[in-house]
């Protein structure tokens, strides 16, 4: 092990669980401030065209990172396996090998976002007076996809090891050079959507190189050569651990593009509202999403030590965390919703429409606890397939389907098709609680 701190496999399960996850909760609000930053100064310093070219371009560039995020998952739970079973040579294989991969990755995203990014554009309705700053914004996160790429899958591995701070701190880089970037090229410079783009790529750029000085300064409990660089059979592993959930990750991303065109169907303010709402959800669901992620990692270090009792003890442990806090917000999503819509919008229509769909959205923050831990123990399990399964049940069979149904009735509201979220949900704690007896039962039976 690196440290003490690190070793999950000993000691209090909620103080250990909760000091590695807190580190992971501040690195999503960074990231979901990120984005809030570059819209801020581009609607305040740059043009309307502009405005709509970032919100579309970052919907392109979320779906590319978030899908990023669960394929490095085959990473940090791996790692964290060996860490458990006190094998950390296999450790260099992993980060090597994961190194090639990624980087072939990379050079796909290269040549889609660069060469097809005026294509994209239309493809994501951009409006016509903003199609080529949407173009210009795709095409240059596209050029520096590699450092982006090598951000997550840096952070996917301190994660394995442990370590849930350095990653923190590379988000906190990587806001204040993008704010100081945004400032200097988009309100200093006027180069509006493009400026955006480059000041994001520039910090991830910089985030890269400093996440590269810590790993090599640190003390690790393994070595990595030049060997280790190349398709090995740690390849193979982890990406039967992290391909499904990108496959879900991005099945998923796409419906959610799908469910803003079915709510696009009941006007304008409906379509503001929505957006509006989607801005709340993002902070409602952080800490549910950061259970998730340092739940596996969690899991998967005390499976690989043979402790598989003390691996689902954290999970029911996550899952009252999550249930703590997802009461809280429930009632400020149910009963403030237009006081929150209110911080991001002044018009009276538009905060009216975000407060109706987060009434039907509300009880998905609570839900969401239960699930999301759920799912974290079966990613630190190595349950990656059924994990993919059950996400598509829910999003391709109930979640988009039951939206869509919404929107086309004649009274069709915002809050309905906002229950389609906690209904899809509730559907896949039904399907998880079924698999974990299932597993309970195979591990007790005999041979």
């Amino acid at each position: 092990m690196t440290n003490d701190r690190s070793d999950f496999t000993q000691g209090n399960i909620l103080k250990k669980l909760v000091s590695f996850m807190m580190p992971i909760l501040g690195a999503l609000i960074l990231q979901a401030a990120y984005g809030a930053v570059d819209l801020l100064v581009v609607g305040r310093f740059g043009s309307t065209a502009g405005l709509s070219a970032v919100s579309t371009g970052s919907q392109v560039l979320n779906l590319v990172t978030f899908v990023v995020v669960q394929f490095a998952m085959g990473i940090t739970v791996l790692i964290a396996r060996y860490l458990g079973e006190r094998r950390p040579e296999k450790i260099g294989a992993v980060i090597g090998g994961g190194a090639i991969v990624f980087t072939m990755i990379s050079a796909v995203l290269f040549v889609i976002m660069v060469a097809f990014a005026h294509p994209i554009s239309v493809l994501m309705q951009a409006p016509e007076s903003a199609v080529s700053l949407t173009s210009s914004y795709v095409r240059i996160c596209g050029g520096g996809i590699f450092f982006i790429v090598a951000y997550n899958l840096l952070s996917a591995i301190f994660r394995g090891l442990g370590d849930s701070k350095s990653p923190l701190l590379f988000v906190l880089v990587s806001c204040i050079v993008n704010v100081i970037g945004d400032l200097v090229l988009v309100a200093g410079l006027h180069m509006d959507a493009a400026g955006a783009a480059i000041a994001t790529v520039a910090a991830q750029a910089l985030s890269v190189v400093f996440a590269l000085i810590l790993l090599v300064k640190m003390k690790l409990p393994f070595t990595i050569t030049k060997k280790d660089f190349r398709l090995n059979v740690q390849c193979k592993r982890f990406l039967q651990i992290g391909l499904p959930l990108a496959l879900q990750e991005c099945l998923t991303q796409i419906s959610f593009l799908a469910l803003c065109a079915f709510v696009n169907r009941l006007g304008l303010e409906a379509s503001s509202g929505y957006g509006v709402a989607c801005k709340i959800v993002n902070f409602a669901m952080l800490v549910p999403s950061s259970l998730m992620q340092s739940m596996a990692s969690f899991v998967s270090q005390n499976i690989g030590a043979g402790k598989k009792k003390r691996a689902k003890q954290s999970m029911f442990t996550g899952i009252g965390v999550g249930l703590a806090v997802g009461c809280v917000v429930f009632i400020l999503v149910m009963f403030k919703g237009d006081m929150l819509a209110g911080i991001f919008s002044t018009d009276a229509e538009v905060i009216s429409n975000a407060f109706d769909y987060l009434k039907g959205f509300a009880p998905e923050t609570i839900v969401t606890a239960i699930l999301f831990s759920m799912i974290g123990y079966f990613n630190g399990n190595n349950k990656t397939v059924w994990v993919m399964i059950q996400g598509l049940i829910q999003t391709l069979l109930v979640r988009l389907p039951l939206a869509y149904f919404m929107s086309i009735q004649p009274d069709a509201n915002l809050t309905k098709i906002g229950l389609a979220a906690p209904v899809a949900t509730v559907t896949g704690i039904i399907l998880n609680v079924g698999f974990y007896i299932y597993l309970n039962r195979t591990e007790n039976t005999p041979g």
